[in-house]
């Protein structure tokens, strides 16, 4: 392959998998580019950052700064919802050559009359793209090189910086080269900071025994309000199979009057499309939905694609199961769990394209017909990644505010690739990560890896699937450090409500799943409750949308302490206005010392200088003038929060 360009532009970043998938970012948010650039010789290279937005016709761009190491940067700004494209164009510039090298010249006291007609020769092509100021000066600059008796003033103004600048905002891109063309989408803000709480709407009503309502679930709208919830889940709202319904516990056969799992979706009263006519009307469930806006919440649906053995696409569509020959369907396992009341959908039917848009449909039903932006995604693992890229897409043209939270605790790569795929937010590892060493790990890999670019994790301590073992008769002072961590660690966290609230906390004999679960039974809840763990989860969730350091999750830095028991990090938003610093205990039943190290240079101080710590908790404040200072945390109240004042 023949090729005149003199310029290699390599290892460009971000990007994901050669530009196969698109980076994310928010509104408002910055797209750093660098890239290692190199030619042959020791000419002036110059590269610019084009970028665009989607609708736009013209490219913008950034001039990129030079690094170490022939590597180079430039930083544009995010500013509009969808797809902005952007790519490296670079070049040796002769202009910028010529300036440069005629300098070293000047310096070196030889006559440089040729270099200056060199240089009316770079002149002249610019006369015609300047101002008309900058069109006067060059025209005195090209009379004075080409005079002779003007040389003292002419080599004066050869290396002035105004030349310099004409030449640099007015590039000569002589055999140019640029990469391939690169995506970054842009999401709302939500997409990045969210606070998720989880009740089941059929557990909403105060009476023993009662079937909740979405009016049930209008009256507690006030309290999520309270607590600082923006975003309400609930479990699929849609009628529950009656075929091979779930009792009790997860047991095999229902009794009379045992209301299933509403994982099970469909039966003789509808499908995806449809309300479970206990929980109330179409018209019941909009209400909410628009009641609960007015208190700056959002209701996040449950989009479970399966179907219970009633539903009435098994009888409409049959094509979209997988028959086995004696006439039946295997229902959904996940060894050793078995999911009698539910059916797989098949995706490799011939109908594929069929299926497709159905599912899609069903979507854009509750987008379009009832305002839902938030879906929590059941198990997408367990469907194709293809499916996912091509629906998400296609809801994203006509509705850029809808938002996907992935429900997948799978391997990592699998989880990533729904993430790349088109999956806003996703369920992660926070739930099993317990010691310093394990939670700094985590976060190091999520924030400092590649995976910043596209992985946007939600913390959970705990879901209606998972009770995990640390929380299993777990103390007042567990559940406030776990919820305090998630909260503060990643800018999205969620909680599967009142159970971890009123620390209810009965497992199955040595598995990580509720007695009793919910999930196959109504719970009545004292909703008019309020104790020490709703009460500070509200204070830290006030403080969550009070600091925009809070607000995101990879500007993060660990700080050192002497106890391996207390843990402390720094935060802070993109330019550095808002700064906290986290310091919580591990331990649950003891007091705890440490001297933590302030992130000095972070913070752009020395030793010495005075910082004033105000902990948002309690409104206590402290000046620490040193580099290592003494901590006391105890179980009563495990953690500081603190805002830095410099």
């Amino acid at each position: 392959m023949q090729n005149q360009k003199r310029v290699i532009i390599e290892n460009i970043l971000p990007q994901l998998d050669n530009g196969a998938f698109f980076i994310k970012r928010i509104v408002g948010q910055k797209v750093n580019v660098t890239a290692d650039i190199i030619s042959d010789g020791h000419d002036v290279m110059e590269a610019v950052v084009q970028y665009k937005f989607e609708k736009d016709k013209k490219w913008s761009e950034v001039r990129m700064n030079t690094l170490t190491n022939d590597a180079f940067e430039a930083t544009f700004l995010v500013e509009k919802q969808g797809y902005y494209s952007y790519f490296v164009e670079a070049w040796i510039d002769y202009a910028l050559n010529w300036h440069y090298g005629i300098g070293k010249k000047i310096n070196d006291n030889q006559h440089v009359k040729s270099e200056l007609l060199e240089g009316v020769e770079y002149i002249k092509p610019l006369i015609s793209k300047v101002s008309p100021s900058d069109k006067k000066y060059l025209n005195e600059v090209i009379d004075l090189f080409s005079n002779e008796a003007s040389y003292d003033k002419a080599i004066i103004e050869a290396v002035s910086d105004k030349l310099k600048s004409i030449f640099k905002q007015n590039p000569s891109k002589f055999l140019a080269n640029q990469t391939q063309e690169l995506k970054v989408y842009v999401d709302r803000q939500k997409a990045l900071f969210s606070t998720w709480y989880e009740f089941f709407p059929r557990s909403a009503s105060s009476e023993e025994g009662k079937h909740g309502t979405f009016k049930d679930c209008e009256k507690l709208l006030p309290r999520v309000a309270k607590m600082g919830f923006d975003t309400l889940y609930f479990p699929p709202v849609h009628p529950i199979g009656e075929v091979n319904r779930k009792g009790k516990n997860n047991a095999t056969d229902a009794n009379l009057g045992d209301v299933g799992s509403p994982w099970g979706i469909g039966s003789q009263y509808g499908g995806h499309k449809s309300i479970h006519p206990e929980l109330g009307t179409i018209d019941d469930f909009k209400s909410m939905v628009n009641t609960a806006k007015e208190f700056g919440i959002e209701i996040a649906m449950d989009f479970a694609l399966q179907a219970a053995p009633d539903h009435p696409y098994v009888k409409e569509f049959p094509q979209w199961f997988k028959w086995r020959p004696d006439g039946t369907v295997q229902y959904a396992e996940n060894p050793p769990k078995k999911y009698q009341d539910i059916l797989p959908i098949y995706f490799e039917s011939d109908d594929w394209k069929n299926l497709w848009k159905e599912l899609l449909d069903c979507a854009l039903f509750w987008v379009e017909e009832c305002g839902i932006k938030v879906f929590r995604v059941d198990n997408p693992h367990t469907k194709p990644f293809y499916f996912w890229g091509w629906l998400i897409a296609e809801i994203k043209k006509k509705h850029p505010d809808v938002l996907f939270l992935a429900e997948a605790f799978t391997r990592p790569k699998i989880m990533h690739e729904l993430a790349k795929q088109g999956f806003t937010q996703s369920y992660s590892y926070y739930t099993w990560r317990n010691t310093k060493a394990e939670l700094q790990e985590y976060l190091t890999e999520l924030t400092q890896t590649n995976q910043k670019e596209f992985f946007r994790p939600n913390f959970w301590p705990n879901t209606p699937d998972i009770n995990p073992f640390p929380l299993q008769g777990a103390n007042e002072s567990t559940h406030l450090q776990k919820y305090f961590l998630a909260a503060t660690l990643s800018s999205s966290v969620g909680i599967y409500g009142p159970i971890f609230e009123y620390m209810v906390s009965d497992a199955l004999p040595g598995k990580e799943e509720y007695m009793d679960s919910e999930k196959y039974q109504i719970r009545l809840w004292d909703w008019n409750k309020e104790n020490k763990i709703t009460l500070l989860i509200a204070k830290i969730n006030q403080i969550r949308k009070e600091q925009i350091s809070l607000q995101q999750t990879n500007n993060i830095e660990f700080c050192d302490t002497d106890n391996d028991q207390v843990i402390a990090f720094y935060k802070f938003d993109d330019n550095k206005e808002n700064e906290t610093l986290m310091i919580a205990s591990l331990d649950a039943y003891y007091a705890k010392q440490a001297m933590v190290r302030l992130p000095l240079q972070s913070l752009g101080i020395n030793a010495g200088h005075p910082v004033n710590v105000i902990d948002l908790i309690t409104g206590n404040s402290y000046i620490w003038d040193k580099e290592w200072n003494f901590v006391e945390l105890h179980p009563t109240l495990p953690f500081h929060l603190f805002k830095i004042q410099k």
